[in-house]
């Protein structure tokens, strides 16, 4: 079933996207909540209306979303996690610790824009994080999670 979100939901998509969903997930959860409406032809119609009016504050948009890319592919980042035998952490690593970690690298992201396989990773290594900052602008961003140094058995 096809929606048009009326404003950001997490791990579905941002405000004004079109969405396919589960009818009963759109029937019982998003509608009600007032997080969206049914993509009908008059509402699809309606939301072509407003996104042209708000073309230009789009543009502004899209421009800082670019910039904050541009800014993301100068930024390494590595995030030191208690480790264990071999490679395996203590914990996980999440979306909100990557965020963490790129304020400290002087970029600002809101965690609810990052988006990591798996939602939580629980070794060491490489890994890419998908930053999608507009529904136009999107960025795989890669980052390594590092021992903090510490072992524990």
């Amino acid at each position: 079933m096809e929606v048009i979100l009326k404003q950001d939901v997490e791990n579905l998509g941002l405000e004004f996207d079109v969405v396919n969903v589960k009818p009963g997930y759109a029937r019982n959860y998003l509608i009600p909540q007032g997080f969206a409406l049914l993509a009908t032809p008059k509402n699809k119609a309606a939301l072509e209306a407003t996104l042209k009016e708000k073309e230009a504050e789009e543009a502004a948009l899209v421009k800082t979303a670019n910039d904050i890319v541009a800014k993301l592919k100068d930024v390494a980042v590595s995030i030191p996690a208690k480790v264990g035998n071999g490679d395996k952490l203590f914990g996980s690593v999440n979306n909100a610790d990557l965020a963490e970690a790129l304020v400290k690298a002087g970029v600002e992201v809101n965690k609810k824009y990052i988006k990591i396989p798996g939602n939580t990773i629980k070794r060491l290594g490489k890994y890419t994080a998908k930053i999608r900052l507009h529904r136009t602008v999107e960025y795989d961003y890669v980052f390594d999670v590092v021992s903090d140094g510490v072992t524990e058995e």
